[in-house]
């Protein structure tokens, strides 16, 4: 979707429910807009982020990673402001229905254990992987196969009698300075989680994500 970040979603850009997000937070120092986009750049300013760099075009292709931006940041802030923060928020527009107090909540959660690489936010699967299938020539075969899972036909037996299996919501990742410098990751090895719901976390990747946001966001207005 071109310029999905910057796309109406209740006759506001979507970046600007994250924005709105982060400033609200106590917890929150600073909130930077990492992008190659002048447009988004100038939106974002609108709406009282710091965009204090464009992103190198190097480092904004859709193969490009997270570490590669984060890291862009972290050395782009120390060399020209000597600001060197200890916890960072990659915290993306995509997931306009998440909180300050999910972001505070994932703060404070790293705060608190320290010997943590990092925090991610989960919500329980839409989709169980004991029920995924592979196409393996004229048919298709379980995704997992019997070793893995131990369970006879778990593709046929109801949800409830599986064992729980959650993702990771992509609305935020919460992590030390160091995992990314160091361990070059934005998980790390050793990652706390806090549970999020599921209305809260819907990740726009489609026109279909848009509305299912909208429709929430509704709801949310008329309660």
């Amino acid at each position: 979707m071109p310029n999905k970040n910057i796309k109406l979603l209740g006759g506001k850009p979507l970046i600007f429910y994250t924005i709105k997000a982060c400033l609200q937070s106590k917890l929150i120092d600073r909130v930077i807009v990492s992008t190659d986009s002048q447009k988004i750049a100038q939106i974002s300013r609108k709406f009282g982020a710091e965009v204090p760099f464009l992103r190198p075009k190097s480092i904004s292709g859709d193969l490009s990673t997270d570490v590669e931006f984060l890291t862009h940041a972290l050395n782009w802030l120390r060399k020209k402001e000597g600001y060197v923060p200890d916890i960072v928020l990659r915290v993306p527009p995509t997931s306009p229905l998440r909180k300050t107090e999910h972001l505070d909540l994932g703060i404070r959660t790293l705060m608190v254990n320290p010997k943590a690489d990092s925090v991610r936010p989960i919500t329980k699967s839409p989709k169980h992987p004991y029920k995924m299938w592979k196409v393996k020539g004229k048919y298709i075969v379980p995704f997992l196969p019997y070793s893995f899972t131990r369970m006879k036909e778990p593709y046929n037996m109801p949800r409830q009698k599986l064992p729980p299996v959650y993702i990771h919501t992509g609305a935020m990742d919460i992590m030390w300075r160091d995992t990314i410098l160091k361990l070059k990751s934005t998980s790390g090895r050793k990652i706390k989680y806090f549970l999020m719901d599921e209305k809260e976390s819907v990740n726009i990747d489609s026109a279909v994500d848009f509305i299912s946001a909208e429709v929430i966001m509704k709801q949310r207005k008329n309660k």
